[in-house]
């Protein structure tokens, strides 16, 4: 079949999915119902040690969003919970969905170096949309089978307004099959030539200014990314950017490289921004002096293994009172973590936190960072339907089975869009009509 009519049949099957799926589902009887239920606000210190668990809990679900959650007792009893398909998750852990809020899964694009700009930009204006879409697929679906139920993804072709364009609409296409996706508009400065330059710098300003408000007017992003590579830093620069992102209603995040953590953190402070990303380049003593930052500063596990010998300053970041968040970085080449269990689990072991604090910086806090908390990252009144059961009886588990897919059903927005299958033998026909 081809990869045209394969993704539109795809996309009818999630929307006739959801459409069967719109009535009244009741999950009962979980051994422990982690609801995260909580202040409106991130989470902060001790609070993300809060889960808020139900045990032997339910959750009621109705045209894809939360109607009850409690003891199971209760809410079976409620006059609206008669005649509805039950779902029994006995001796199971019930959480909300996970959101990944920071992953560069569409670009740099497969066999280009992370920091070669030049030829991704090439690449993405020479590949077509439909490709690019086929690519991204099958990790989004890997995505939704280990438990993520919304992801951001970032672009990165730098201030090519063609690729940049491409790379958002694309994203735009994928939304809702399955996942929801967040959009933000990285925008990288190329190394090099009039960037480092002081007579090149109102030209960069200028260009990078009219693309950013371009994309603002457009909607087709939910934030700006701003780099502050090691080799390229301009305060100058960003700063302009930083100001026009703001005027156009377009919120900032800073991503910042393991020479300008610092740096970066000061001016997250300074501007407001909404997010500070690769956190864990900070240093242990510079959280301290983030304490006017009101964002999240958002943690990537997996990131320490291509930089040994930094220390991580998440336990810093935590007692100091600023809100984390937990993403997996994945990119198919230079990151590929795609399972936020696996962060989870990481997260515990690479930078202290405890299994509630890493599940909380994996759901509501990392809703907080991808601007959608109203809507997920926790299972509340009407709040959408985004949800997992796991093969688990204790929500400790996620932290001590690294390697392992704990997800028994995957349900996004009121409908089951995942179920693990069963080991057992296939004809060789069928393997065929699959591709």
């Amino acid at each position: 079949m081809p990869e045209s009519e394969r993704d539109a049949e795809k996309r009818e099957c999630y929307s006739e999915r959801r459409q069967k799926q719109t009535g009244t589902i009741l999950i009962r009887g979980a051994r422990q119902l982690l609801t995260l239920h909580g202040p409106k606000s991130p989470r902060r210190g001790g609070e993300l040690n809060e889960l808020g668990i139900i045990q032997d809990g339910a959750v009621l679900v109705s045209d894809g969003v939360v109607q009850e959650v409690g003891p199971t007792r209760r809410v079976e009893n409620l006059a609206k919970a008669r005649g509805v398909v039950e779902i029994d998750a006995f001796g199971r852990v019930v959480m909300p969905g996970f959101v990944d809020c920071h992953t560069h899964l569409l670009c740099p694009p497969a066999g280009v170096a992370e920091d070669d700009l030049k030829n991704a930009t090439r690449l993405v204006r020479a590949c077509s949309s439909r490709r690019v879409a086929g690519r991204a697929r099958p990790y989004l679906e890997a995505m939704v089978r280990h438990g993520t139920t919304t992801v951001e993804i970032k672009t990165g072709s730098g201030p090519d307004e063609s690729a940049e364009t491409k790379l958002l609409r694309v994203m735009a296409g994928l939304q809702g099959t399955p996942l929801e996706i967040v959009p933000t508009f990285l925008l990288r400065l190329p190394h090099g030539g009039t960037c480092h330059e002081s007579a090149g710098m109102p030209a960069m300003a200028n260009g990078c200014g009219e693309l950013l408000s371009k994309v603002a007017r457009r909607r087709l992003a939910r934030f700006v990314d701003l780099t502050l590579d090691d080799d390229q830093l301009q305060p100058p620069l960003l700063e302009s950017l930083l100001k026009t992102a703001s005027q156009n209603g377009l919120p900032c995040r800073l991503h910042c490289g393991l020479k300008t953590a610092g740096i970066a953190a000061a001016m997250a402070a300074r501007y407001d921004v909404a997010g500070l990303d690769h956190a864990e380049m900070l240093l242990p003593e510079i959280p301290g002096a983030c304490s006017g930052f009101r964002g999240v500063a958002t943690l990537l596990p997996q990131g320490r293994w291509q930089k040994p010998g930094r220390a991580a300053s998440a336990r810093a970041l935590v007692d100091s009172g600023v809100a984390i968040a937990l993403a997996s970085n994945f990119h198919p080449q230079h990151a590929p973590v795609l399972s936020m269990q696996a962060v989870v689990a990481l997260a515990s072991m690479e930078f202290g936190l405890t299994a509630a604090e890493a599940i909380s910086a994996a759901t509501i806090n990392a809703a907080h960072a991808a601007g959608c908390a109203d809507r997920v990252g926790s299972l509340e009144f009407e709040k959408s339907a985004d949800l997992l059961i796991l093969n688990a009886s204790d929500y400790r588990d996620l932290t001590g089975h690294l390697g392992s897919n704990l997800v028994h059903l995957t349900m996004k927005r009121g409908a089951f869009i995942y179920k693990e299958g069963a080991v057992a033998p296939l004809a060789a026909e069928e393997l065929q009509a699959s591709w």
